[in-house]
């Protein structure tokens, strides 16, 4: 018999050392391996990301009664840096996730020329706008920016996106805000987003 088999007591503590070690060496092997994987890095990504944001109001703050239901119901001024080399339009469209049930989606903007950094308040409601620029229908039913309108007493969060696309969509003027979103995938070469709060009183 030899010394292992006489002591079964230090053959199961030594299996129990053994497997923590190896159970240790697991974790730091998929935590790497996690850690590789999530990783971004904007510049070496086909995607990467430019600022926007609205000289009216800050990221999460709240937006000016002016852009609301409650208000004068305009669009709020836009901005945003250059736009990612190789982009040949941008699409913007502002969506409430907090909607019951679905995402609504107040304004879709699309083929902007790529050299455009800005977009001013108070943008007609017609289908066409300056250059290129076409406007889908919002999800009340209507073409152009509808502000934000929760129910009274919610506080909603507005997410304003921006798309760098590699082409101009190929869509009709006055098309849904879904529709838009949709064209844009397998386009997208840049993106940036900011948010804005509201809730009616």
């Amino acid at each position: 018999m030899n010394s292992v088999s006489r002591h079964p007591q230090f053959c199961s503590q030594l299996i129990f050392v053994l497997a923590t070690i190896l159970l240790a060496c697991l974790a730091v092997a998929c935590s790497d391996t996690a850690s590789e994987t999530i990783s971004f890095d904007p510049e070496s990504s086909p995607i990467s990301t430019f600022e926007f944001s609205s000289p009216a109001f800050g990221d999460g703050a709240d937006i000016p009664i002016e852009y609301t239901c409650d208000g004068e119901n305009v669009s709020p001024p836009l901005r945003w840096a250059e736009a990612p080399s190789g982009a040949r339009s941008i699409a913007i469209i502002i969506n409430d996730h907090e909607a019951l049930g679905r995402i609504f989606r107040h304004w879709s903007v699309f083929n902007l020329p790529s050299g455009t950094r800005s977009l001013g308040a108070n943008q007609p409601t017609t289908p066409q706008l300056e250059n290129s620029t076409l406007q889908g229908q919002n999800d009340f039913g209507n073409t152009g920016y509808g502000g934000p309108c929760p129910p009274v007493g919610q506080e909603h969060e507005y997410i304003f996106f921006i798309y760098a696309l590699t082409e101009q969509l190929e869509l009709a003027a006055d098309s849904t805000a879904k529709q838009v979103s949709e064209s844009i995938r397998g386009r997208v070469i840049g993106t940036g987003s900011f948010t804005g709060m509201y809730a009616r009183r």
